[in-house]
């Protein structure tokens, strides 16, 4: 494989020369990290597999990217193809409709004194997906949330384009105390579609609090509708729970600039690709496909419906506020 070929994720004969440079001048693993950015765990781990005593316990950057390209050319069977008894147990589990993550964790808890059966969720995905004969069967794919049949290929973050006019303000820029979920007012927001992409539902959530606010969008998912509807949500607040609100990067914010003025320091964006950037309003979306499923129209949805979810989830108890409700601690930061 030509070495601009290979994916970022992976060092390069460059990097490891470096390594190699850096180690010899006597540099820590965590130094040597910060000079190639990379994490500590990825130098640990290169130095670890291509450092041996035949070699006199010297790296050698040559033969690590010898053996580095000999390791991915190598077929290797998965963990659940050669574990019958972790294979039973893993889909077991899958025909439950647990998650990969959630069987993973499991795993770890149920057989600590068993290390081998420690696989990550990825491998449970790969076996899914690419398992072949003695795997695990494709018709599990059914069980899991998304059911799709096959794995969805992604643009990497870096091929990805703004879809804005008006320049926008990445996340980085976004003031430091929205962090901390100290106070009320900070935002994440982004839309639930419907079946076939012609409907959605607008989302808010608050940071500090969860409280949740849903956008009605009756008509067409466009950025005009979205910014109207935002408008009137955000001059029903007052002014003190109005401070930041971040988004993702999709189309249907094109009118940023004209809902920055309503909030007191702006409008942020996610990276493309980082959902785990707004990890709040990720989650809470996932909370609200209960009431509004995947592959349905939402357009059927009227707003009084919308309040009444919003009543519902905003009156729960949740573990992260100390078992309160979303609504109690923020009518206490209006009080």
């Amino acid at each position: 494989m030509a070495e601009e070929a290979r994916s970022s994720r992976y060092l390069s004969l460059l990097e490891r020369q470096r390594i190699a440079t850096l180690r010899a001048q006597g540099l820590n693993i965590r130094a040597i990290a910060e000079r190639l950015g990379r994490a500590p765990s990825t130098i640990s781990r290169e130095l670890r597999r291509n450092t041996f005593g035949h070699d006199n316990g010297i790296y050698d950057a040559d033969l690590a990217q010898a053996r580095a390209r000999q390791r991915a050319r190598r077929q290797r069977r998965g963990r659940l193809l050669l574990d019958a008894q972790l294979r039973e147990q893993v889909q077991a589990r899958l025909e439950l409709e647990w998650s990969p993550e959630q069987i993973a964790a499991w795993l770890r808890r149920q057989f600590p004194e068993r290390p081998d059966w420690h696989v990550c969720h990825e491998t449970i995905y790969q076996a899914i997906y690419y398992g072949g004969r003695g795997g695990l069967s494709r018709t599990l794919t059914k069980k899991l949330r998304t059911r799709r049949p096959m794995r969805k290929r992604r643009r990497r973050p870096d091929e990805r384009r703004s879809r804005f006019l008006a320049p926008s303000l990445l996340i980085e820029h976004r003031p430091a105390v929205v962090e901390e979920r100290q106070r009320i007012g900070d935002w994440e927001g982004d839309l639930i579609i419907g079946a076939g992409g012609r409907s959605a539902i607008g989302t808010m959530v608050d940071r500090a609090s969860r409280y949740l606010r849903l956008i009605h969008l009756p008509g067409a998912r466009s950025a005009e509708a979205l910014r109207d509807a935002l408008v009137e949500t955000f001059v029903e607040m007052p002014d003190t729970v109005r401070w930041t609100l971040t988004c993702d990067q999709g189309s249907e914010m094109a009118c940023h600039q004209q809902i920055a003025p309503l909030l007191r320091e702006g409008v942020f964006f996610a990276h493309p690709g980082s959902p785990w950037q707004r990890g709040t309003n990720e989650n809470t979306n996932g909370l609200l496909r209960q009431y509004f499923p995947k592959r349905t129209d939402l357009s059927v949805h009227s707003a009084a419906e919308l309040r009444a979810v919003e009543h519902r989830l905003n009156h729960r108890p949740r573990k992260t506020l100390g078992w309160r409700t979303p609504a109690e601690v923020f009518r206490e930061a209006l009080a």
